[in-house]
């Protein structure tokens, strides 16, 4: 076997040094992509290559930022953002969570079901943010232990996310280079029926057999993750739950767990009693999350503040309309004019636009229930959840006397969810019918997101991830010339040398079994943006079909199970349930191992190695 020439040389040395950069947590993926390009452009701008297989520079580096997959990726980001800040899918959250009130074993499989049919078409990310604090909340309701629920759903999300060429950007990214290798052409739906199969004992493992492994999961930890607030829902004169009893409450989702207490006329507090009828002016005390909070008062028409209609026009005023209020945790510092004061005593609202509507008191022993929130006396380190416009929310960040716990989270602009909801219909549908190409379409739905105002273009910083971005340019740009310079056809000439005598089937297995290893340890994309080129080069080395070696390499690097740092998703969940990393080991192999027997077995059946 004959070396290669110096350049592919040089980046077949620079491509383990990249995989082991993006290992490192301490070192941001964006910092070691940008190095990455730095590098490659640095070294072909100093010694081009021109070889047999065509000539490479720094211009063919910079084109990776021009590339089909990247147009797409960023386009299906923003529309998955559009339909994420529109609430398109909170009819979807709703239903989950009354159905847990019926059965939770039901709802978990719905859940699971549910996630992996959603995340073929949108984003993995958005669909976890948006399932975290659904299943927190039903944790918190039903006494359930949150890591039960959490991590199964997330690797439900994850198989789902490969059925499609469009469920993740590793998918595009695998999509883009083989049809740049002359492979092709892809429709969303053409190997979904494979993942369909696979997904079979992947749902019953995560089902029934997943929960039980993660008995042994502390869960102490959770409960300061969940952030629940004391807040007051207000039941206002033209209430339509005057009159109706706290049982129909109970039956329409509130926990009777989080009801605190209920007050009437300011002074009187009542007992919790199902069959107590509720009056104009009652409110009740409920200790929930912010998501969960937001989500009762809308759905129960039951205001968390205790404002007039003067109040609010006044409010309106100083930001836009209610619509366009957004939802925000603040940290009261200890030299803030808040500390010893009332919220009534400094009329925030009125003064700056700035309502309260729930605390977490700093010292858990303080008592929420015995005052009316605007009377309860501030100290330094209280969590305020405040409702306000961005507007106000950039002024209070840059206010020494608070402290932004974290992002604002905007409330679901209903008006606009149908519109963004047929959107993203119309996009999968052209892509599908092949009327027009998945960039193209995509890229045609996100310009709809902004001109029926279902997103505004500050919207734009929020959907797109320069990590994403950068790691997709580098990605390709480093693939890119390993082909060029021959250094993926070396590689799969050495890799068929070690497994020399197999049958394709085997190889084909082991290649799948290569990808799902490196994509625990390193990037998914580059794993991916690597192994694409050399899978075809293999192929054609065995005189097979390389469209199932590429299909392995786009499915392996889907197979981010067996370590938190393998997907973005994976470390979301283990923030939120308190995961260990011996969590993901013990509950992701065996999916692992699942999963590979599965496509190993699947694929040449639906795709046959014959050329």
């Amino acid at each position: 076997m004959m070396l290669p020439d110096p350049h592919a040389l040089f980046l077949l040395a620079l491509t383990p040094v990249a995989f082991i950069l993006f290992t490192i947590d301490r070192i941001p993926l964006a910092q070691t992509a940008m190095t990455l390009l730095v590098v490659l452009v640095l070294a072909f701008s100093l010694f081009p290559y021109a070889g047999p297989n065509g000539a490479f520079g720094p211009k063919d580096v910079f084109v990776s930022f021009g590339n089909e997959a990247l147009v797409a990726i960023c386009s299906l980001m923003i529309l998955g953002q559009g339909l994420t800040l529109t609430g398109a899918l909170e009819p979807v959250a709703r239903f989950v969570s009354s159905l847990w009130n019926l059965s939770s074993h039901v709802a978990m499989l719905f859940v699971l079901v549910m996630c992996m049919a959603v995340s073929g078409l949108l984003n993995d990310t958005p669909i976890v943010v948006l399932m975290i604090p659904i299943l927190l909340g039903v944790a918190v309701r039903t006494g359930a232990a949150p890591a039960r629920l959490l991590l199964p759903m997330n690797y439900a999300v994850l198989v789902g996310g490969m059925g499609t060429t469009i469920g993740t950007s590793t998918n595009i990214l695998v999509i883009s280079i083989a049809t740049g290798l002359g492979l092709g052409p892809f429709g969303i739906f053409d190997f979904v029926h494979v993942t369909a199969i696979a997904a079979i004992p992947a749902i019953i493992y995560l089902w029934l057999v997943a929960p039980l492994l993660l008995r042994g999961v502390p869960s102490e930890a959770t409960v300061e993750n969940l952030r629940l607030f004391d807040a007051w829902l207000h039941v206002p004169e033209d209430s339509p739950w005057i009159g109706r009893s706290l049982m129909e409450l109970f039956e329409k989702g509130l926990s009777r767990q989080s009801l605190l207490e209920i007050k009437r006329a300011h002074t009187i507090f009542l007992m919790r009693s199902p069959t107590l009828l509720l009056q104009a002016g009652d409110s009740l005390l409920v200790r929930d999350s912010r998501d969960n909070l937001t989500r009762l008062s809308a759905e129960f028409k039951l205001p968390l503040h205790d404002l007039d209609k003067d109040d609010l026009a006044e409010i309106e005023q100083i930001g836009p309309a209610a619509a366009d209020l957004q939802v925000a945790e603040l940290v009261v510092s200890q030299d803030s004019p808040l500390v010893g004061s009332t919220l009534r005593a400094e009329r925030l609202a009125e003064r700056i636009g700035l309502i309260v509507l729930g605390v977490r008191p700093f010292q858990a022993a303080r008592k929420t229930k015995t005052s009316q929130l605007s009377d309860l006396v501030i100290h330094g380190g209280d969590v305020l959840l405040v409702q306000a416009s961005p507007d106000v929310l950039k002024a209070v960040r840059s206010d020494s006397g608070f402290l932004v716990l974290d992002g604002a989270l905007t409330l679901p602009r209903t008006r606009k969810a149908p519109i963004a909801i047929l959107i993203m219909a119309v996009v999968v549908a052209a892509a599908a019918a092949k009327v027009l190409p998945i960039s193209t379409a995509a890229l045609v739905g996100a310009l709809l997101m902004f001109a029926t105002s279902c997103l505004t273009w500050s919207d734009v910083g929020e959907s797109l991830s320069i990590n994403v971005i950068l790691m997709v340019a580098a990605s390709l740009a480093l693939g890119s010339a390993l082909t060029v310079t021959g250094g993926t056809e070396f590689l799969a000439t050495a890799y068929l040398s070690a497994v020399r005598g197999l049958p394709p089937e085997l190889i084909l297995g082991s290649m799948l079994l290569l990808i799902a290893l490196l994509t625990n340890f390193v990037s998914n994309n580059a794993a991916a943006a690597i192994g694409t080129p050399v899978a075809v080069s293999i192929a054609t080395q065995l005189g097979v079909s390389p469209m199932p070696f590429v299909l392995a390499v786009l499915f392996g690097a889907n197979f981010s199970y067996i370590t938190p740092m393998a997907y973005q998703t994976n470390l979301m969940v283990m923030g939120a349930a308190g995961y260990r990393f011996k969590d993901f080991v013990i509950v992701g192999t065996p999916l692992l191992l699942i999963m590979l027997a599965m496509y190993a077995w699947l694929l040449p059946k639906f795709f046959p190695l014959a050329s």
